[in-house]
């Protein structure tokens, strides 16, 4: 009557599986990316991992119902031994669940700066190109002062 139920064994091995998984896609190093699309596969792939930790949420709230069930049942070292096997695969959850919050929002403040660099760096272009032709334009002769105050102020 103290042990647990055969899904719990189930749900707890998925959800340790789960946890791997997800801890060795997180721990995956950061590197520099200055390319928006293979930012934006990674942050569809954490934005992919959060769905699946909701998914994965209802399993979380079974293994801890079921522990407090057993506790109420079982003697004080099995309760135990099962409450702080619970409360690893809890503490070991809620902090893939941050780095996974603190990863997707760091990718999309880094997305966002890339972004914007990409645009001046096209609207710097368009400039150099602007002043590259106006460099190359022909001077106005040395007698033509109204031509060399239209260049001045143009310069």
């Amino acid at each position: 009557d103290s042990l647990p139920p055969a899904h719990y064994r189930e749900t707890m091995s998925t959800i340790l599986v789960w946890i791997q998984q997800s801890e060795a896609k997180l721990s995956m190093p950061q590197a520099v990316v200055a390319e928006y699309e293979v930012m934006e596969q990674r942050l569809r792939e954490l934005k992919a991992l959060q769905n699946s930790l909701q998914e994965q949420q209802k399993g979380l709230n079974y293994l801890s119902t079921t522990v407090e069930d057993m506790s109420r049942k079982a003697p004080a070292d099995v309760s135990q031994r099962y409450r702080s096997e619970t409360e690893v695969i809890l503490g070991r959850w809620k902090k893939s669940s941050a780095q996974l919050v603190e990863q997707c929002q760091k990718l999309e403040e880094l997305m966002t700066k890339l972004q914007r660099f990409q645009n001046d760096i096209k609207t710097l272009k368009k400039w150099m190109a602007e002043v590259d032709v106006f460099l190359k334009e022909e001077w106005p002769a040395l007698g033509d002062s109204e031509a060399l105050e239209k260049q001045l102020e143009q310069c």
